[in-house]
């Protein structure tokens, strides 16, 4: 199992706060009962379970399909659903949103290659990320990339209300492979995908999905954004 290099930190510092309180406990208690070996169990098991988090995907190679939506995040499908996407397009897109329990891996991954050609970050609540308005108002990092097709696709980080810290790698110009990672997610959370209409969503709400692995959707690779359209949705963005 690879350990992602955020978690290396978070590791040593629990891992030292765990030793203290054993110590602790055996320099004011130093006889030992039931209760110490309980302890020390639980310390083990949470350790374990904080390693077990900040694992890293299994890298099995990306999808070289232009139509292929791969699954960014391991987790559960929440949404499944027709939206207007007010931030970035500010049209209708499908969006599908998977949902990372403390237990799932919470590295994220792009879903298509392409160009990045928006990043932007957004302070916000920390409401429940299962909440229906948890991807507008929780904090969240925006996403946008355009494949060589000319289609593009809008991947929200959203954080939740363990989760308090989003990590980004990406970067506005960056030529990116799906599959490649984005960042990561610390403590629990969810990734929104938004999706042009005619994409073919091959899985539903309830799935559990595998990160990196899973086909989300197929993109509706004969439709192309032409020049006027491009223009069309700048105005729709900086306009006031």
């Amino acid at each position: 199992m690879r350990i992602h290099q955020e978690g290396y930190r978070v590791i040593v510092q629990l891992s030292v706060a765990v030793g203290l309180v054993i110590l602790l406990l055996n320099v004011f208690f130093p006889h030992q009962t039931i209760i110490h070996w309980l302890l020390y169990a639980a310390g083990i098991v949470f350790m374990a379970l904080v390693v077990y988090f900040f694992r890293r995907p299994p890298g099995k190679g990306v999808d070289n399909d232009p139509a292929v939506i791969l699954n960014p995040a391991a987790g559960k499908v929440i949404i499944v659903s027709e939206v207007l996407e007010d931030e970035y397009f500010h049209d209708r897109r499908i969006q599908l949103s998977v949902f990372m329990s403390l237990l799932d891996m919470h590295v994220n991954l792009y879903p298509v290659s392409g160009t990045v050609s928006y990043v932007q970050y957004h302070p916000g609540k920390f409401l429940v990320a299962y909440h229906p308005k948890a991807s507008r108002l929780n904090e969240h990092n925006s996403i946008v990339i355009t494949t060589s097709s000319g289609l593009q696709v809008l991947v929200r980080q959203i954080a939740g209300v363990v989760a308090r810290r989003i990590v980004s790698l990406a970067k506005t110009g960056d030529e990116v492979m799906a599959g490649q990672e984005i960042g990561i997610i610390k403590f629990g959370s969810r990734v929104d995908l938004f999706l042009p209409l005619g994409s073919t969503v091959k899985v539903k709400v309830g799935d559990h999905v595998r990160c990196g692995e899973t086909i989300l959707a197929l993109l509706p690779v004969a439709q192309r954004i032409e020049p006027s359209s491009e223009k069309e949705n700048t105005s729709k963005v900086t306009g006031p």
